[in-house]
């Protein structure tokens, strides 16, 4: 059936909704939602961004709806046309505010999105004012890029060295070198390349690329990190140099294409828990307005629940989510070309409607053995802000998971807390305390000491208590529980003593990353020791204080010196461990690995709660060789004796790495310096780590 539109501008029909959003079809587009509630919606086709006097389509008849769906095929709709919706009745309104109603929204699966010059995120009652301020969406063919010969990397999980960054904050900075239109875009990024794969880096982390509300922040302050979701399947348009129709979608592609180029993953931080709609105070831009109780967990009393810290909860279990959220994975995957994607605050998805936690989230497990994913990297943040922490228990096997208690652990032994040193030494082994199932291998740890949420490597060293004044709240943000000191001073200070301490300590802390079992995560910026002065909370800071600095110090070199030469340690030579083991408080995959633990004499570990050493002996596979790792995190130097080589083999040890050294002299790959042997006894310098080697044949 076809009919004209009533201004008579397009010939429509009723369409289907075997597609949701704006499919482009040979001789028009299929426009097609979700919105059960409706009993009259109207299609806005606009001549530009700033039109205040779109063409209006009303979809009231049954033709249209499929029952939760409305849909209608609009003939000679080409790509860039600009549209959006309005819901106009419904069928229950009592459970719709008048805020919800007669507002623009955006398609939930809309491929672009646009803001006018006059973008306002609160619609007003003035229709034309609303027309001509809010954002829309773009019909898009994403079929003609050319992707030539892209390759996906697919690095094994032990042969990959994770890089979390922030597209933005990596090349804004003047001093990136680059010209001020590439500056903080996904171009700029292709620019810098070579930088990452100097480095070492096989996948890069970006933190959220789906097009949010950048307003979304205290007034005169910006979001910087991207956790405002506006779209689930449109690139930020931020981040493109090129900003015309198909610039911010092909000029991410051309990026993700480069970085596989050159053998590095692409692994999206995506936000499926919620939007920047926020709670009944909040925007009303999309999902609001088209069926709030399908789309958000909302209590019996009408409020939205806040599991997510950010104002609303998206009901990760409804089948509109559901779909919505294996659509816009399948989208990325199968259209962008991502290698694999990271869920903030993952444990979300596993709660009900009613914001219960079920046991197995069927949106978790259609996640983790969906067939379009099969060979994509998933990796959970297994917890929630609102208590929810799922560490080692997210639904699915294929998951790998942020291990926060890697982070606590190693942070409290190296600080020389008191009771640490079982835990320790679990997590230096892949957290088998942890993840004690018998199939899971120690990849399933994702291992990490800094991330965007909370202190730098650096400033971990250098701050006792949080300073985020600047983000405009009193310092009542950012969490309060850092595991961090600052050795005798707070902030930095030029104290040659105090700073050889604190470059021991990341130097430490590094080391413990990139050689313990599990998958590395480093935080862009560590390698050079950025500091944000103490800031934990950086979410509106979208200036120097974030941004990645590529002026270095002296320092700064030979930080990023002796992360290179860790990184190619790891990539060289993975830990196996091998040999009987000497105590029995992990569980069955600690026994099986058959280690060596020692303390300063060996054989004799100090397993006591004021302990705060340990030697472990591990065989290091791919050079064939034995190595011996003591980290002494007292705060006096120690005297440890060596220990035989395994299998009495009359062999000498090498020193391999340690942190108490000035690069380059911190890490020695080539095995051609002095010798020692069992017996030998060292002088281990307080707060510091050594590995030595032995070849095995």
């Amino acid at each position: 059936m076809h009919v004209d539109s009533p201004d008579s501008r397009h010939v429509i029909s009723q369409g289907h909704c075997r597609t949701l959003g704006a499919t482009v079809e040979e001789d028009g587009v299929n426009f097609a939602i979700w919105c059960p509630e409706a009993k009259e919606l109207e299609l806005l086709l606009f001549k530009s961004v700033d039109d205040d006097e779109p063409e209006i389509i009303p979809i009231n008849s049954s033709i249209f709806n499929s029952e939760y769906y409305w849909h209608v095929k609009v003939f000679k709709v080409k790509p860039g046309q600009i549209y959006a919706w309005r819901v106009t009745s419904v069928l229950h309104s009592t459970t719709w505010s008048p805020n919800e109603l007669n507002k623009v929204l955006l398609d939930p699966y809309g491929l672009r999105v646009l803001f006018p010059e006059q973008y306002e995120r609160f619609q007003s009652d003035d229709e034309k004012e609303n027309f001509r301020r809010c954002a829309k969406n773009a019909v898009i063919d994403v079929t003609e890029y050319e992707w030539g010969l892209d390759i996906h990397p697919k690095h094994s999980l032990n042969r990959t060295i994770i890089y979390e960054m922030h597209v933005k904050g990596f090349t804004a900075h003047p001093s990136s070198g680059l010209s001020p239109d590439l500056r903080g875009t996904y171009r700029g990024l292709i620019e810098k390349i070579p930088y990452l794969t100097e480095l070492g880096i096989t996948a890069v982390e970006l933190m959220p690329v789906y097009q949010f509300d950048s307003k979304d922040a205290r007034p005169g302050k910006s979001n910087y990190w991207g956790y405002s979701p506006m779209s689930f399947f449109a690139p930020h348009e931020g981040y493109a140099a090129d900003k015309s129709l198909m610039g911010p979608i092909d000029e991410f592609r051309d990026m993700v294409k480069a970085l596989h180029r050159n053998g590095i993953e692409v692994i999206l931080d995506v936000v499926y828990n919620h939007t920047s709609e926020g709670d009944h105070n909040g925007p009303c831009y999309c999902f609001k307005g088209l069926d709030k109780r399908g789309y958000y967990i909302i209590n019996k009393q009408g409020y939205f629940m806040n599991y997510s810290g950010c104002g609303n909860t998206l009901n990760g279990n409804s089948p509109v989510v559901r779909n919505l959220i294996l659509d816009s994975l399948i989208y990325w995957k199968e259209v962008m070309h991502i290698d694999g994607f990271r869920f903030d605050l993952a444990s979300i998805l596993a709660r009900d409607q009613e914001g219960v936690p079920l046991a197995a989230s069927p949106t978790l497990l259609d996640i983790d053995g969906n067939r379009h994913l099969a060979d994509t990297k998933i990796i959970a943040e297994p917890w929630d802000a609102g208590g929810l922490y799922q560490l080692g228990q997210i639904a699915g096997s294929k998951w790998r998971e942020w291990n926060g208690q890697f982070r606590d652990d190693v942070r409290s032994f190296m600080r020389g807390d008191k009771g640490v040193i079982k835990r320790f030494a679990s997590k230096m082994l892949g957290s088998p305390d942890v993840y004690n199932e018998h199939a899971v291998d120690p990849q399933k740890s994702i291992n990490f000491i800094t991330c965007h949420d909370g202190f730098t490597l650096w400033d971990l060293v250098c701050y006792a208590e949080k300073h985020n004044i600047d983000n405009g709240e009193n310092n009542q943000d950012g969490n309060n529980n850092n595991i961090s000191a600052n050795y005798g001073y707070e902030g930095e200070i030029d104290d040659r003593q105090l700073n050889a301490l604190r470059m021991r300590q990341v130097k430490n802390f590094m080391a413990i990353t990139l050689l313990s079992m599990g998958t590395p995560m480093l935080l862009m910026g560590d390698e050079v020791l950025h500091t944000q002065r103490g800031n934990n909370n950086a979410y509106c800071q979208d200036n120097e204080l974030t941004w990645f600095n590529w002026d270095f110090t002296k320092r700064q070199v030979d930080m990023l010196g002796f992360t290179k030469s860790l990184i190619s340690l790891r990539q060289n030579g993975q830990l196996k461990a091998r040999d009987r083991p000497h105590k029995h408080f992990l569980n069955n995959y600690l026994r099986e690995s058959r280690l060596q633990w020692h303390g300063v004499k060996p054989f004799q570990p100090d397993w006591s709660d004021d302990s705060h050493s340990l030697g472990i002996l591990v065989y290091y596979g791919v050079f064939n060789a034995y190595a011996y790792i003591f980290v002494n995190a007292y705060w006096e130097d120690l005297t440890v004796e060596l220990p035989p080589a395994p299998n009495r083999l009359r062999r000498s040890w090498f020193k391999l790495l340690d942190t108490s050294k000035h690069y380059p002299e911190d890490v020695v790959i080539m095995l051609n310096r002095e010798r020692f042997h069992a017996g030998d006894k060292l002088r281990v310098q307080a707060r510091s780590l050594v590995v030595f080697m032995c070849m095995a044949t």
